[in-house]
C-alpha cells in the first residue's frame, strides 16, 4: 500500500555519547544511530554505552557494527570480530544493527553480508555509507535486497546526499516496498526539504555535528590527545611489526 503524501518523514540522528542520544531525544528525532568515533564514520560503540544510552532513552536504537576505521573490505579476524559485535549489540538490546561489508574490487560482498543478517536477525539490518564506495550502486542495490537487508544508508555516491539526489532517487524506484532508502550526508534544514521532493526517501539520517569547548581549565597545548591524520579515508590503521621488533631489538642492550 502506498504512503500518503504528507507521512511524516523519519528522523535518525547519528550519535557517539549519551549526551547526544539524550539531545536527540529531546529535539525530536525518532530514531539513533548509536556509535563511537563520527569522526572516522561510525565503529562500534562500547557496551557500557550502549547500556547507558538503552537506560536513558526511549528512542528505537540502532547500533553501528564496525571494527575498525578505514575501508570496508575486512580480513577474517576482522569480520570474526563484527559478527561477535553483531551478537552482542543484539544481547545488549539494539532495535537493529548498522553495518556493511565490500569486496576489494568494489563489489558487495555477498556471502558475508548474508552472514551478518543471519547474526543480527530477528532484527533489521541497514546497509551503513559503505554503499558509496561500492563501484556500482545498481548490483550493490539488488545484492542487498536479495540478502535481506532492511535499508540502506547513502548520499547517492556523492559528498553530499543533496549532490547524489539523482542517484538516490533511482535507488528509492529500483527499491520500491523491498528495502527502505535513507538519504544522509550533509542532511541540514536548509536543504532537506528539496532533499526529499527530488529523491522520494521517507527516512533521513544526520549527525547534527556541532563543537563545545572541553571542561579542562588546564590544557597542555603542546601534547596533542590524537595521533596523526591518516593518508586517506580509506586508509587502515595497523600495527607496523618492523617497528615493534626494531623497539625490542633496541632494548636488548640495557
Amino acid at each position: 500500500m502506498p504512503r500518503a503524501a504528507n507521512a511524516r518523514i523519519l528522523v535518525e540522528v547519528a550519535v557517539d555519547s549519551l549526551a547526544g542520544a539524550s539531545t536527540a531525544e529531546a529535539h525530536g528525532a525518532d530514531r539513533l544511530e548509536l556509535c563511537t568515533s563520527l569522526a572516522e564514520g561510525g565503529l562500534t560503540p562500547s557496551a557500557g554505552l550502549l547500556a547507558a544510552v538503552r537506560a536513558a532513552v526511549r528512542l528505537p536504537v540502532f547500533v553501528m557494527a564496525r571494527p575498525r576505521a578505514g575501508d570496508f573490505c575486512y580480513d577474517d579476524g576482522e569480520f570474526a570480530v563484527l559478527l561477535r559485535d553483531v551478537a552482542g549489540a543484539r544481547a545488549a538490546g539494539a532495535d537493529g544493527i548498522v553495518a556493511g561489508v565490500l569486496c576489494s574490487d568494489g563489489t558487495v560482498d555477498e556471502a558475508r553480508l548474508r552472514a551478518l543478517v543471519a547474526a543480527a536477525a530477528p532484527l533489521p539490518l541497514t546497509f551503513h555509507r559503505a554503499f558509496d564506495h561500492a563501484a556500482d550502486p545498481v548490483p550493490a542495490l539488488a545484492a542487498l535486497i536479495a540478502a535481506g537487508v532492511a535499508r540502506v544508508l547513502t548520499s547517492g555516491q556523492a559528498a553530499t546526499a543533496l549532490a547524489g539526489a539523482a542517484t538516490i532517487a533511482r535507488c528509492v524506484a529500483a527499491a520500491g516496498d523491498r528495502l527502505t532508502v535513507m538519504a544522509g550526508a550533509g542532511v541540514c534544514a536548509d536543504t532537506v526539504h528539496e532533499l526529499v521532493q527530488r529523491t522520494g526517501v521517507r527516512e533521513v539520517h544526520l549527525s547534527a555535528t556541532t563543537w563545545r569547548p572541553g571542561a579542562m581549565a588546564f590544557r597542555r597545548a603542546a601534547v596533542p590527545i590524537a595521533t596523526a591524520v591518516p593518508p586517506a579515508a580509506d586508509a587502515v590503521r595497523t600495527t607496523d611489526g618492523a617497528a615493534v621488533a626494531a623497539v625490542v631489538a633496541a632494548l636488548r642492550g640495557c
